[in-house]
C-alpha cells in the first residue's frame, strides 16, 4: 500500500520547484495608487513652474478676426516659468469683462488686478499655473456705457464663436495649451458672467468648466441665448463633463436669486456645480475679492482632471503590460 508515497513526494517536489521559479520570474502589477505616482504630470509642477516670487505681467495681443471681418484684441498673462520650459503645456483661463468694458479690465489697478489673486493662487498651490486670457466681448458697435456686450452670434457679429472657437484657435495656434476640453474654463462678472455661459455652452468642444460672477441666465434675445433654457438641450456626456461655478453679493438681489434659479435647474439636470453667496454688491470690489473664490474652484477642477487623466493612462498600460 505504500509503494505509491514516493512518486507522490516526487510529484509534489517538481511542483513546489516550478513553482518557486515560475514566482520570480513574474511580477505582479503594482497597485493603482503606485501606478498613478509614476505616471508623467499632465500639470506643471513646483518643479517647473521658475521663480513663484516672480510678479506676472500681461500684454494686449491683436489677431485677425474672419468672423468679425477686423482686428481684435485680447489680452494675455503667461504663467511662472512658461519660457524655462519649452515642453510644458498648459491649462488656459478665458477671463470675460462685462459692460462698458475692455479685455484689460481684469488686469489693471482699481478694476480686476487679477494677475495679483493669480500669484497668490499659484504659491499656495490652489491654481496650477495657467494661461490666463481676457478676450475682447465687445460686437461690432464697440463699448458703450449704454449697453451691455452682446456675447452673441447676432446682427452686429458673431461674437460667440468669435470668443469660444476662433479664439480658442489663436491662443493653441500662439502659446503651448492642453487641449482636453477638461483643461479650459471660461467665467466672467456681470454681462460677462452672463457671456461666459452661453460662449461655453455653444463651445462644449473647448471648454467644460464654467464661472459666474453676479451673471444672470436669461437673455432678451431668446432661449438659445439663455443659459438656464438652452442648457436643458445638451447632451447627456456633456451634462456630466460641465463643472459650473456661480457666486453673488447679498446686496445684489436680483443676481442672486438668477443665481440660485440656475443652480436649481443644475441640480435638477445632475450638472456638479457650487453656488455661493457673499456679503457685497454689484462692485469691482466684490469680484476682486471673490475671484479666488472662483479660481480654487477652477483649480480643483483641473486637479481632478489631471488624476482622471492619469488613472486611463495607467488602465490602458495595466491593458498593455
Amino acid at each position: 500500500m505504500n509503494y505509491k508515497q514516493p512518486k507522490i513526494l516526487l510529484l509534489v517536489s517538481v511542483l513546489t520547484l516550478v513553482s518557486c521559479n515560475l514566482s520570480q520570474n513574474v511580477v505582479a502589477k503594482p497597485p493603482l495608487q503606485q501606478d498613478l505616482k509614476t505616471t508623467p504630470s499632465v500639470l506643471p509642477t513646483k518643479s517647473n513652474t521658475g521663480d513663484s516670487a516672480t510678479h506676472l505681467t500681461y500684454k494686449i495681443a491683436t489677431y485677425d478676426s474672419q468672423l468679425m471681418g477686423a482686428n481684435r484684441t485680447y489680452g494675455v498673462s503667461l504663467p511662472p516659468g512658461y519660457e524655462q520650459n519649452p515642453k510644458q503645456r498648459y491649462p488656459v483661463i478665458f477671463l470675460l469683462h462685462g459692460g462698458h468694458g475692455n479685455p484689460s479690465d481684469w488686469f489693471i489697478q482699481g478694476k480686476g488686478q487679477a494677475l495679483k489673486t493669480v500669484e497668490q493662487l499659484y504659491a499656495t498651490g490652489k491654481l496650477p499655473p495657467s494661461i490666463i486670457i481676457t478676450p475682447d466681448g465687445n460686437d461690432k458697435r464697440g463699448s458703450s456705457p449704454y449697453r451691455d456686450p452682446e456675447y452673441i452670434d447676432g446682427p452686429n457679429g458673431k461674437v460667440s464663436t468669435a470668443v469660444g472657437d476662433e479664439l480658442v484657435k489663436v491662443v493653441q495656434s500662439r502659446y503651448r495649451t492642453l487641449t482636453n476640453p477638461d483643461f479650459w474654463a471660461i467665467g466672467g462678472l456681470s454681462s460677462g458672467a452672463w457671456g461666459a455661459m452661453n460662449v461655453g455652452l455653444h463651445n462644449l468642444n473647448h471648454f467644460s468648466i464654467l464661472f459666474s460672477h453676479s451673471g444672470y441666465f436669461k437673455d432678451k434675445s431668446g432661449p438659445t441665448n439663455s443659459p438656464i433654457i438652452y442648457i436643458k438641450g445638451i447632451s447627456i456626456p456633456a451634462k456630466k463633463r460641465l463643472r459650473i461655478y456661480l457666486d453673488s453679493g447679498k446686496a445684489d438681489i436680483e443676481e442672486i436669486d438668477e443665481a440660485k434659479n440656475f443652480s436649481q435647474v443644475l441640480n435638477n439636470l445632475k450638472i456638479y456645480n457650487l453656488f455661493r453667496k457673499f456679503p457685497g454688491s454689484h462692485t469691482w470690489q466684490y469680484w476682486r475679492e471673490h475671484l479666488a473664490d472662483s479660481l480654487t474652484f477652477v483649480g480643483e477642477q483641473f486637479k481632478s482632471a489631471e488624476m482622471a487623466s492619469m488613472a486611463r493612462n495607467v488602465g490602458v498600460n495595466n491593458e498593455n503590460p
